[in-house]
Order: C-alpha cells, then sequence, then structure tokens
C-alpha cells in the first residue's frame, strides 16, 4: 500500500543509520567546556520564566482566564483588539477585521522543547514539573477550542483561528498570514519532545489528536495545490512538519502521519537536490532547510533513497559554498549565488535558525554516511555561531541569543530575541550543547564514535562503561580520554576518534603512555579496537596552528581561526581592515601571531595580538563590535613576519611575487619556502618586478625568516639542499648591475576617516612618488577604473565605496600601479515613522534608508523612556495628555540625522493622531546628550 494514502503502512526498511546519538541525560558538559556558560545562563532562564506568560496568547484566543500574565512580546503579543479566534470559514477579510502577531504560539513549543531537553539532561524535577504544567495549559486550551466547534477536527491548537490555514490553501500571501504551518511544527515538536524526552504521556495525547487534524486538512487538497501552497514565500513555510509527523507516526504507530509527513514533500527541492541541480539562488534559506531533516526521516521510514540523496544535494550546495566563516548561511534569510561568499556579504548574514537547522542535517547524515565532513561542519557550527549566538549575560526575561550573526565589517549580534524565530531555535541551543559530541553504532555494533573535543563525559550504561574527556582549556592541543568500566568483566569496543581537519602537523596518540600505531590522517578517524578493561587513558595530541583562511570566490578577503576557533577582531571601524597577511605566513599555511604562544594567549588573556589587532574567538559572547573577515594587502615582500621593505610591484594583470611564491600548493615546510622564494625571485628579476639587491635581500630575509619558522615546521637538515642554492642565487645576481626599478607610488589621503573607518567628508587625494617631484616622473589618478588623468590631488566627491589608482611613470617608460579603496559617505541617513491605530494605543514601527554604508540604528526617547535603541515594532498607549516621541537614525559611517517627531494625541480623541514627522527643535536634548 502506497505510504503516502491515508491509512497506508509504514513500509519495513534497512535505512536505519549507522551511528546513533545518545539518548538526553547521557551525556554532561564539565565546568571547563567553554559550553557551560551559555548552557547555565539559559538554564537560569529555564527555571525562571514563568509557564502562565506562554500560556497567555494560547489561553486569550480559547476564551480562557490568562490569570493576568502577559505574552512574552515581540511576535508573541496578544494580537488586535478586534481578532476573534475565527474558524476557517468565518474569518471577515483583513479590512474588516485587522490582525497581528500572527505567528503567536511558537514560542511557547520552542520553549517546550527546551524544558523537555533541560529536563532529561539536567534530570531536574523542577524542569520536569513545568513541563507537566505547559503540558496540561495546552491540553486545557485544545480542549476548550473543541468545545466550540467551530473548528474543523477537535484536535486543532493554536494560539488563533484556523482561518489561516483556510487562507493558505487559497495561496494567501505573507503580510496576509504568517507561515501558519510552521507555527504548527513548533507547537507539536515541543509536545513530542515533552513524551520522548520527559515521559509525559498527556503530550502524546494532545500531538497524537494535532496530527489527526493536520491530516484531515492535507488529504482533502490535491498534490498540485500543496505544491503551490509550500513554494509561497515564507506564507508556505512549514517548518519541520514532515519531521515530527514521520517521527509521530513511529511513536503513536499511526501509518496516517507517515503519509501526512509526506504531503509536506516539495518536489522541486527533491528532484534539484537528489540531481545536485543548484536552484537555491534566492530562496528563503530556512523556509527549505528544516524539511531536509525531515526527508532524512523518511528515507528511514520509507526506504526510498531519494530523500536521503536530496538531503545530501541540498547540504553539498550550502557547505561550503554558501557557508560562511562561522557557519552561518544566507544574507537576509536568503541565499545567494553559489560559490558566492564574498561577494554575498550584506549587512544581515547568518540567521541562526538556519544554522539550527543545518547542524541537526549534519549529524543526521554522518549517522547515515560516516563521512567525517559532517562532523567538520558541526564543530565549526557549533563552536562558533551557535556558541556565539548567545550573549554573555544572565537574564530571566529574555533568551539573549542572537537572530543574524552577520559578517560585515564591523558588524553586532543581533541580540535578546524573545518571541522571534532565532528566540525559539536558541531556547533549544543552549541546553544542547551535548548533542553531537558521541555516536554510537547501531544495533549489536559494539561501536563509539567521539566527534568533538571537550570538557565532558559520556554514561553508557548499556555497555557498562563511561568515558570522560579532559582539557586543561578549549585551546590545548591535548586531550585526556578516561575509560572507566562497571563490573569486573571487560568490554569489547572499537572507538573511534576524530582526527580534525585543521590539525596542522603529526597527531599524537597514546594508549597507556605508549605510542599507537593507528591511522591518524586529518579529515579521518583514528580507530582502537579492543577489550577494554577500565582504567585506561587515551592521550590524543592534535597540533593547531593560526591560520588565515580565505573566502570561496575572493582569495583576498580571509578569515582567522585556530585550530576549530574562528577569532574576530575587536575593532571599532566599520570598513574592511587590510592587514599584510601573505607577509605573515608560515611554511603549511599558518600565520605568525605578535606572541610565540597563541593558546597561552588565548587560554590566559582571551584574546591574541596579530599585526597588531586584538583577535577574540567569536563563541565568547561579547556584544562588542567585530570584523570576521579583513583583506590581505601586502604593499612590501615578506615571510612569517620579516619585512624585507621591497615593494610588491604589479604585473600588468595585477599579480605580484607574493601571489608566486604563495601559489597552490603552498609551501608545506621550510625547505620549500626557500626553493620557492629563489625560483619567484629568479623571475621577478627577469621581469624587472625586482632587482637584483632587492632580490638578495628578500632571499635574505627569506632565510633569516626560517630561523623563526624551522622550530614551527620540522624541518630538520631538509633546508641544507635549498639553502646552498639561495647562496648560489645571491652570488649570481651580484655579480650583475641591478636594473633601474620603476618608481615607486603611494596614495595619501586626507583629512582622516572617521572612528568607523568610512570618510564623512569627501577626501582629497594626493598621489606621491618616492623619486619626489623634481624628476620627470609622471603622476596620474584615476577613479573607479576610468580614464588616467595628469593630476597628482584629486578631491573624490563620490558616495559609497570608491577605488582609486594611482599610476608614477618615469621618462623611459617604467611604470607603478597602487590601488586603494575608499569608504565615503557624507550624508545622513533618512528616518520615517508608521504609526497603526489600535484603540486606546499605538503601534510604531520606525524604519529608515541608507543607500551608501546602511542603517546603524535608529534611536527614539519620550515621556518615560530614555534615547534608547529600537529593536522592533513597539506599542505606546495614549494618555490622557498629549505625547511627543523623538527619534532619528544613524548610519555605519556615523552620521546621524537630525531628530525627528511624531505627536500622539490625548486619549479622547484616539482617530486623530498626528504621524506626520517633523525636525525637532534645535534645543531638544536627552539625558544621554553630551
Amino acid at each position: 500500500m502506497d505510504p503516502r494514502a491515508p491509512g497506508g503502512r509504514t513500509v519495513m526498511t534497512d535505512a536505519a543509520p549507522r551511528a546513533l546519538p545518545f539518548a538526553p541525560g547521557s551525556v554532561s558538559l564539565g565546568p571547563a567546556s567553554p559550553f557551560a556558560r551559555a548552557r547555565d545562563q539559559m538554564l537560569h532562564l529555564a527555571r525562571v520564566y514563568p509557564v502562565d506568560r506562554l500560556l497567555a496568547v494560547f489561553r486569550a484566543n480559547a476564551g480562557l482566564d490568562t490569570f493576568g500574565a502577559e505574552p512574552p512580546g515581540a511576535w508573541e503579543g496578544f494580537g488586535h483588539p478586534a481578532e476573534e479566534a475565527w474558524g476557517e470559514d468565518d474569518y471577515p477579510g483583513r479590512e474588516a477585521a485587522q490582525t497581528a502577531n500572527l505567528l503567536r504560539g511558537h514560542y511557547a513549543g520552542h520553549f517546550l522543547s527546551m524544558l523537555s531537553l533541560a529536563a532529561a539532561n539536567e534530570r531536574d524535577p523542577i524542569l520536569r514539573a513545568k513541563v507537566d504544567d505547559l503540558v496540561a495549559g495546552l491540553a486545557e486550551v485544545q480542549a476548550a477550542l473543541a468545545e466550540t466547534g467551530r473548528y474543523s477536527h477537535p484536535g486543532f491548537l493554536a494560539a488563533y483561528g484556523e482561518w489561516q490555514f483556510a487562507r493558505l490553501e487559497h495561496f494567501a500571501p505573507y503580510g496576509e498570514i504568517w507561515a501558519p504551518y510552521y507555527t504548527c511544527h513548533k507547537i507539536m515538536a515541543g509536545l513530542l519532545d515533552a513524551h520522548e524526552l520527559a515521559g509525559s504521556r498527556r503530550a502524546l495525547e494532545v500531538v497524537t489528536a494535532m496530527g489527526h487534524w493536520v491530516s484531515g486538512r492535507l488529504e482533502r487538497l490535491d498534490d498540485e495545490r500543496r505544491q503551490r501552497m509550500w513554494s509561497l514565500y515564507i506564507a508556505g513555510e512549514f517548518g519541520g512538519m514532515n519531521e515530527t509527523l514521520a517521527r509521530l507516526s513511529v511513536v503513536a504507530d499511526e501509518p496516517r502521519f507517515l503519509a501526512a509527513a509526506r504531503c509536506f514533500d516539495q518536489a522541486e527541492i527533491l528532484d534539484a537536490g537528489a540531481a545536485g541541480r543548484d536552484i537555491l539562488d534566492g530562496m528563503h534559506a530556512n523556509q527549505h532547510l528544516p524539511q531536509l531533516v525531515g526527508y532524512v526521516d523518511e528515507y528511514e521510514r520509507t526506504g526510498r533513497r531519494s530523500y536521503l540523496d536530496a538531503a545530501i544535494g541540498i547540504f553539498d550546495q550550502v557547505v561550503p559554498g554558501r557557508m560562511y566563516a562561522h557557519g552561518g548561511t544566507g544574507e537576509s534569510e536568503l541565499w545567494g549565488p553559489a560559490g558566492a561568499v564574498a561577494g554575498d556579504i550584506g549587512r544581515r548574514n547568518a540567521e541562526t535558525c538556519a544554522t539550527y537547522n543545518l547542524l541537526k542535517l549534519a549529524r543526521r547524515l554522518f549517522g547515515h554516511t560516516l563521512d567525517a565532513r559532517y562532523l567538520d561542519y558541526a564543530e565549526r557550527a557549533q563552536l562558533n555561531h551557535v556558541l556565539g549566538s548567545r550573549r554573555d549575560v544572565l537574564s530571566s526575561e529574555s533568551p539573549e541569543v542572537a537572530y543574524m550573526f552577520p559578517v560585515h565589517a564591523g558588524a553586532v549580534p543581533e541580540f535578546d530575541n524573545t518571541g522571534t524565530c532565532c528566540g525559539g531555535t536558541g531556547l533549544e541551543n543552549h541546553v544542547g550543547h551535548h548533542d553531537g559530541l558521541f555516536f554510537r553504532g547501531a544495533g549489536e555494533r559494539a561501536e563509539l564514535w567521539v566527534a568533538r573535543y571537550t570538557a565532558a563525559e559520556l554514561r553508557w550504561p548499556e555497555r557498562r562503561l563511561r568515558i570522560e574527556i579532559e582539557q586543561a582549556h578549549p585551546f590545548a592541543d591535548r586531550t585526556v580520554l578516561r575509560v572507566r568500566i562497571e563490573g569486573a568483566e571487560p568490554v569489547p569496543l572499537t572507538l573511534h576518534l576524530r582526527i580534525p581537519s585543521w590539525v596542522s602537523g603529526p597527531v599524537g596518540l597514546e594508549l597507556d603512555g605508549e605510542p599507537v600505531a593507528a591511522t591518524t590522517e586529518a579529515g579521518g578517524f583514528a580507530t582502537l579496537e579492543r577489550f577494554w578493561v577500565g582504567g585506561e587513558t587515551i592521550v590524543l595530541t592534535l597540533p593547531a596552528s593560526l591560520r588565515a583562511e580565505p573566502t570561496i570566490d575572493d582569495p583576498s578577503l580571509r578569515s582567522l581561526a585556530y585550530g576549530p576557533h574562528v577569532l574576530v577582531a575587536r575593532e571599532r571601524g566599520t570598513t574592511t581592515i587590510d592587514r599584510p597577511w601573505d607577509g605573515r605566513r608560515l611554511p603549511g599555511d599558518a600565520l605568525r601571531a605578535d606572541v610565540d604562544d597563541v593558546a597561552d594567549a588565548l587560554a590566559v588573556h582571551g584574546c591574541v595580538p596579530v599585526a597588531g589587532l586584538r583577535f577574540e574567538p567569536i563563541w565568547n559572547g561579547s556584544d562588542q563590535r567585530y570584523h570576521l573577515y579583513s583583506r590581505a594587502v601586502d604593499t612590501t615582500i615578506g615571510f612569517a613576519g620579516v619585512d624585507s621593505g621591497v615593494p610588491t610591484r604589479r604585473r600588468a594583470d595585477g599579480t605580484t611575487l607574493l601571489d608566486d611564491l604563495w601559489a597552490a600548493p603552498s609551501p608545506r615546510d621550510a625547505a620549500e619556502l626557500i626553493d620557492r622564494v629563489v625560483t619567484a625571485c629568479r623571475a621577478g628579476v627577469a621581469e624587472r618586478l625586482i632587482s637584483g639587491s632587492e632580490a638578495r635581500a628578500v632571499v635574505g630575509d627569506a632565510l633569516r625568516a626560517f630561523d623563526t619558522a624551522a622550530p614551527r615546521a620540522g624541518a630538520g637538515d631538509a633546508v641544507s639542499a635549498p639553502r646552498e642554492r639561495a647562496r648560489a642565487f645571491v652570488a649570481e645576481t651580484a655579480a650583475l648591475p641591478d636594473a633601474v626599478m620603476p618608481p615607486d607610488v603611494r596614495i595619501d589621503v586626507s583629512p582622516a576617516p572617521a572612528s568607523s573607518g568610512w570618510f564623512t567628508a569627501s577626501p582629497t587625494v594626493t598621489v606621491r612618488s618616492t623619486r619626489g617631484s623634481d624628476d620627470a616622473t609622471r603622476l596620474q589618478l584615476r577613479v573607479d577604473g576610468g580614464a588616467w588623468t595628469d593630476a597628482a590631488r584629486l578631491v573624490i566627491e563620490r558616495e559609497g565605496v570608491v577605488t582609486v589608482e594611482a599610476r608614477a611613470v618615469d621618462p623611459d617608460g617604467r611604470a607603478s600601479t597602487v590601488r586603494r579603496e575608499l569608504s565615503i559617505d557624507t550624508l545622513a541617513p533618512r528616518s520615517d515613522a508608521r504609526v497603526k491605530d489600535l484603540g486606546a494605543a499605538v503601534e510604531i514601527t520606525l524604519v529608515a534608508t541608507d543607500d551608501v554604508s546602511g542603517v546603524d540604528s535608529i534611536r527614539w526617547e519620550g515621556e518615560g523612556t530614555f534615547w534608547a535603541t529600537f529593536q522592533e515594532a513597539f506599542v505606546r498607549a495614549l494618555t490622557d495628555h498629549e505625547q511627543v516621541i523623538e527619534f532619528a537614525a544613524t548610519d555605519r559611517a556615523g552620521n546621524e540625522e537630525p531628530r525627528r517627531r511624531i505627536t500622539l494625541p490625548p486619549a479622547p480623541k484616539p482617530d486623530t493622531i498626528a504621524i506626520a514627522p517633523a525636525p525637532a527643535r534645535e534645543t531638544a536634548r536627552s539625558e544621554t546628550d553630551s
């Protein structure tokens, strides 16, 4: 029988995963783990946040007493005062009845999942009791809605009417409705988690009834209509409905739910993913990522390989071709073109929800393939994006997590997010940092995979086994694993230790002090197979180095990392930082810091100085501005931090000797580095990119740089032959006269840019030559690739990122060219206010535009408030007297517009609200003005 059909039986398959996660409560983080901080902060919120606030929107919709509780806020509000709990057929239309907070209820579903995970992980009866209270409240609401007879099935449960689902079936756009099945999924997933993780039988009853309601709605629709529904931007977003229904079909032993899960199959995604055809450009990332996790569930239930192939195919289109350095993806929630990372950096990159789902998918795909590349991604994203998405503060009100974790220059994570989608997934993220640390073999397979290394403990009672992981600090290259056995009988076990792809040297593996002969290739596993008696100690040494990783589409734009830790520069500017990264490179693609011991600096000080900048782990929860990427700009030739002072002259195609030196594959050790330098200099002398004396200086500096690099490179006597070849080159060029080199040239700019890095006044550029102004050297300028002009000084009156090139040409036609990017924004942004009448109050939405550097913030102030940065639309109650709200926008360059104002009338006349913004008086000041 076809499982798509109602009543279809689940097909028995052999598509079970080969590696499985451990049950909640099996793995605990140690206090030395960097993840423990975020876990403890989120557990505090879990314990103190009132259940009545989560239930308020549900109770209000069902006509039940809210006990005076206020909803969480933001997207989780009560809705419009005129809104009713309309059924599927009696919604009077948008013009007749305004609606608001159309996603309300999703946050409670996430909170229930978080409580269930935390209760299981922490074995905490207080958290278990809160699970029961929240489930009981939802069950009461479901029963109250059923009693009205207003809905299509008594299993309906939502914090708004059924009309959103009915309008979706008639293709209502986003704005009239807001992803009703997305919210349905969060509620159902929370209830299913409450049953599976916290043992709530009542939760299973409630979610089973919801499953029948969903099945009933979808069974009456043909596939063509469903396909069009799911293709609607955001309105058709359904989260992981297919995942939850597939899980529920097993837990409830109800094949109808598997058929309902398959109703959410999106043919376009399935076909393109399975065929490896890239269709993602312009698509909403998190509208589609959750369904891929569901496809893995459907594969396991049906055995249809196309489900798994589609999930793998789409994952491969995102990682690494659309992945930022911290593991995030997407710009303004949308995917950009294939293979574009630098080219898709905007102002709102990397929605945390998307990474939440990519992580779930990566772990599931590893379970089926045992391919370590999925664990490489999971480590990067869990440590850097997800851990970094939790601000380092304790809050009893907010999850304090990031919506967007952007990657542009001078970015700040969008923290807080009570009631938003990322606020919801963030609740779950930080009580689940132990997920994916260990995997176990399926069935009778006595196998264990250690996937990540952080202070933690695994308890595996079925195998009478405990594994403890110890690290001196998160940056240590030495990890100790201790094996504990319960009972006297040895335990047979195959242990797989992941060797990360980032290791930068020979891996050390010891068992009880003795070296172990095992394959330790980066990107694979070291395997130990034996009978374990208990008390064994495994020492794994994973050497790490500081490295600069280029983006996939722009090799000059790079991010810094140490081992798995992505590092960001803390710097106030908002323009891209330039640094001579090639001049700091070491053999093996390592990078030299300003200190010798990077790990020690990070462990002791929490930061490491590199090229005069302070770099910190992106995961430390700071809310200071940061730079994830910086640009490699080397005006002189250098190695390992030794600067020769010799200019990096450019060929006509823009390449330099440094490009030759570090061309892939880059030198692996000091011997290859010296040989590459000699070869590049020999070619450079022939091309007149470098004189003989300059070449000798470069080669000499390379030999000195080797003395610094040798301990790291471990080259031993292998450099003796390259040294001799270098000496021979020096002797050879010393016998030849120097060729005359082109004149050197540089660009000076005044006045200096603002602290943001942007020029907020039109800058003047001046060209200078090292030969001075008394010779016949010709100085020229051009802007943005235009025509060359014979000018040594020019005022740049353009806005935006402007490329200025300068050229110096001597009388014999020898020329040098330099290029410089200037970020110019001399105009303030423009803001406006949109005011919606709510009767006794108004909802105010502040919006601003800036087409150059972009809007940084809008601040506002009113009676009883201070000059504050806005986050979302806010509601202002009308009073018995007139109110004035002042607001102004600031752009990322630092320009601020004059204050503007809204005048709100007294409460008796709410229909006369004056909403026309006007410039504020020059004398208007706030308590934060200087």
